[in-house]
């Protein structure tokens, strides 16, 4: 299944988070594999699209930078997956 981990940054937290980021790479625990990773233009935060079974690993993930970071995480499908739920959904007669 794919995440959708969303982060914010304070200002004031922006060096220490940018650090630690440029010290390690901020990599996933085993078993949970990056399909990409996006940084707004003025830092502020971004997203991480991963992909695990184990929704253990996303929350240590999430949990190894809540001390610097606002993170959100959400399970996502993609348009394959919801364009059929959504055509029975939608266009009942």
């Amino acid at each position: 299944m794919k995440f959708m981990v969303t982060w914010s940054v304070r200002p004031d937290l922006l060096k220490p988070a940018v650090t630690r980021f440029l010290s390690n790479g901020g990599p996933v625990p085993p078993g949970v594999k990056t399909l990409g990773r996006w940084h707004k233009a003025d830092g502020s935060g971004g997203f991480h699209l991963l992909e695990t079974e184990d929704l253990k690993g996303v929350l240590q993930h999430a949990a190894e930078w809540a001390d610097l970071l606002d993170v959100t995480v959400a399970p996502v499908l993609e348009d394959a997956d919801v364009t059929p739920i959504y055509s029975a959904a939608f266009q009942r007669k």
